[in-house]
């Protein structure tokens, strides 16, 4: 089963350690199913809890996974190594278009927004104490929030939307639980989940967003946890519609103890409503973040929540870091009520996007881009599309990134794509991809 690696160990740490060893040697394949515990046990002379504390402290760090009857396996992948590895290398002269950057031409001029915050700063410079959410970014973030239809709650702020995500999972999930992810989804998130000790079941959606019955599913298996994108789902473009919204309060409503984390990234860059599905399930997150909108060096998200999830997200935070920024709080304060960002970012990433999607299809190519700056394309062969069209003079992302166990497929990043560029490149992907009947990502 194990080929020519011993694992050896008396104790619980010892028996951990020698998996590790085997794992960063390469004696342990990705993949590579370890024995059984009372195999392992009998093996080693030990006592088979001693064996299951060593598997649960591998799983707990993402060394290893578990699969129920299947047994315990390698990660194929290990939790500290990013999605944002699987990159290719982009020789000169080819177009990128694989980032997921913002284009720099659309977001706002920080100048004024910045010596308002040094001012501010100057004439009461923030000292320990100080509340950790400004009045300024309080009243701005509510105002916005309340005029989607968020309901009321606390807020707080963390260093970007990724880490309001693990502070919420880590205030209500322990090691080993579940969590409802979308599949394709965002990488980092990917990431996340497995690197906080938690496992992850895919779910499906379509350009309205997840598929309530995969949701269903995931929850009735035991999910403790949905992570929902609004709009601007990263890959697929994605945005929950407003009957796809009824639907899903629909599933929640019948799994209360659900803890659903609301990821709405693309706040600023989308023309589309948000159909909020908080207050549905008794714990609950709203997460708003700045980065696609004003810059990801902003590395700031305000989020709103159940007490019980924001009470547990601030007391840990105080423990940490403590606050986020003031200067960069009352800079994004600054940058909303200035409205520096107005309808004509939303309506370029649109335009970009549609002449995309556009031109695919009048070459029969299937692809979803419902919003954001993000076009998916499901393809075949996800190498064989990707070197094709690097030699094509275009560099785009393999869906490898964002995928768990969904078909293969392409991301191509609109946003500082120029409308003549837009023919060029279908021309490039149809004749990238090889012939085969329309699929869906699910």
């Amino acid at each position: 089963m194990l080929g020519e690696y011993t694992i050896t160990g008396r104790r619980a740490a010892e028996i951990a350690a020698s998996v590790e060893r085997g794992v960063g040697s390469g004696g342990l394949a990705p993949g590579q199913t370890l024995p059984p515990v009372r195999e392992l046990a009998a093996r080693l002379g030990v006592n088979a809890n001693t064996v299951a504390a060593a598997y649960r402290s591998l799983r707990e760090r993402g060394v290893i996974e578990t699969g129920g009857r299947r047994g315990s396996r390698v990660r194929s992948r290990p939790a500290s190594t990013p999605r944002e590895g699987i990159r290719i290398e982009v020789p000169e002269g080819a177009r990128d278009i694989s980032h997921g950057n913002p284009d720099p031409a659309l977001l706002p001029r920080l100048g004024d927004a910045l010596a308002a915050a040094a001012a501010r700063a100057d004439r009461s410079p923030t000292l320990y104490g100080a509340p950790a959410v400004t009045p300024a970014l309080a009243r701005a973030g509510r105002r916005a929030m309340e005029e989607d239809g968020v309901p009321e709650g606390p807020l707080a702020v963390t260093s970007g939307s990724l880490d309001a995500i693990e502070r919420v999972l880590a205030a209500h999930l322990r090691p080993g639980d579940t969590v409802a992810v979308e599949d394709p989804g965002w990488g980092s998130l990917l990431d996340l989940v497995p690197a906080l000790g938690l496992r992850t079941v895919p779910v499906t959606l379509d350009d309205d967003g997840p598929c309530p019955g995969s949701v269903e599913r995931a929850l009735r298996e035991g999910a403790r946890a949905l992570v929902v994108t609004h709009r601007a789902q990263n890959p697929t473009g994605a945005a929950v519609s407003a009957a796809r919204a009824e639907e899903l309060r629909a599933v929640l409503a019948a799994c209360r103890g659900t803890v659903l984390i609301e990821d709405d990234h693309g706040h600023g860059i989308v023309d589309l409503p948000m159909h909020p599905l908080a207050g549905v399930t008794d714990h609950w997150a709203l997460v708003r973040s700045t980065a696609k909108a004003y810059g990801p060096d902003l590395r700031l998200a305000v989020l709103t929540g159940d007490p019980v999830t924001l009470d547990r997200v601030g007391g840990r935070q105080l423990l940490g870091p403590g606050w986020v920024s003031h200067l960069l709080q009352d800079v994004v304060a600054h940058l909303w009520a200035s409205g520096a960002v107005g309808a004509e970012v939303p309506r370029a990433y649109g335009e970009r996007r549609e002449a995309l999607v556009r031109e695919l299809s009048a070459r029969g190519v299937q692809a979803h881009g419902r919003s954001g700056m993000n076009v998916w394309v499901p393809v075949g062969d996800e190498t064989g599309a990707v070197t094709r069209l690097l030699q094509s003079g275009w560099a785009v992302a393999p869906g490898a990134r964002f995928r768990t166990g969904s078909p293969p497929g392409v991301r191509l990043t609109v946003s500082r794509l120029t409308p003549a560029e837009a023919g060029p490149l279908a021309e490039a992907v149809a004749a990238a991809l090889r012939p085969g009947p329309e699929r869906r990502y699910d």
